[in-house]
């Protein structure tokens, strides 16, 4: 996926943003979206920016945090993101930071299964 030009990977890790979303509501009642598929779209473009410009801040300063955890976490602060679109975008309702935490966990098993598709395709 490296070898996509940088606009094509983010419209792909917006469009895996929107699945994981999508998915991650259909498996937890703590999840409400309103049943409209621009409210999901629209909260993984809001994922995908917060991803591109914020995560790689909060991964460094929380580097200590995560080498301790060996990884573990990265689940706190996906699920940080993830709830910090729910605030910022009203028709995405999460009920609690540990649902936010588990569709931050769905989002990453979706966004593994797809990057791995396309790398495998590309090779």
């Amino acid at each position: 996926m490296k070898s996509l030009p940088l606009g094509v990977r983010f419209f792909v890790r917006w469009l895996v943003n929107s699945l994981g979303l999508w998915i991650a509501a259909s498996m937890f009642t703590s999840i409400e979206y309103d049943s409209r598929v621009r409210v999901v779209i629209i909260a993984g473009f809001l994922l995908a920016v917060l991803n591109v410009l914020l995560k790689p801040f909060l991964v460094i300063l929380s580097l200590p945090a995560i080498v301790f955890s060996r990884g573990l976490f990265m689940i706190l602060i996906n699920g940080l993101l993830v709830a910090l679109v729910s605030f910022l975008y009203k028709p995405l309702h999460i009920n609690s930071f540990w649902s936010a935490c588990l569709a931050g966990v769905v989002i990453g098993l979706v966004n593994y299964l797809v990057t791995t598709i396309l790398e495998e395709r590309a090779a």
